[in-house]
């Protein structure tokens, strides 16, 4: 699946607009995570638990937006964003969008 974040493919021809597609999870903090964020908040520096949280996220929600795509005939999509959200004390919201179209 060609995916960009630009609204064209350079070197490409579309051929169809399909429409959105778009895919989604909700993950919630892991409470030893969170007491150990809690110290390096302290202290200063990355914390590897969330980012290892937000890109797994990540990845699970474009593989559901290129399922969804892949369903409508999608061979590109185009003009992906990501948003987040919290949803509930402790859990977010990654949600990921873009144009499925025929190149």
């Amino acid at each position: 699946m060609l995916m960009t974040n630009i609204d064209y493919l350079p070197n490409q021809t579309i051929t169809e607009h399909l429409g959105l597609v778009a895919g989604s999870t909700v993950r919630a903090k892991h409470v030893g995570k969170d007491i150990l964020a809690g110290f390096k908040n302290i202290v200063g520096g990355e914390l590897k638990g969330y980012t290892e949280l937000l890109n797994e996220a990540r990845e699970e929600a474009t593989n559901r937006m290129i399922e969804e795509a892949q369903k409508i005939g999608a061979t590109a999509i185009i003009n992906i964003r990501f948003a987040t959200s919290s949803v509930a004390q402790g859990a977010s919201e990654i949600y990921v969008y873009g144009t499925a179209v025929k190149v």
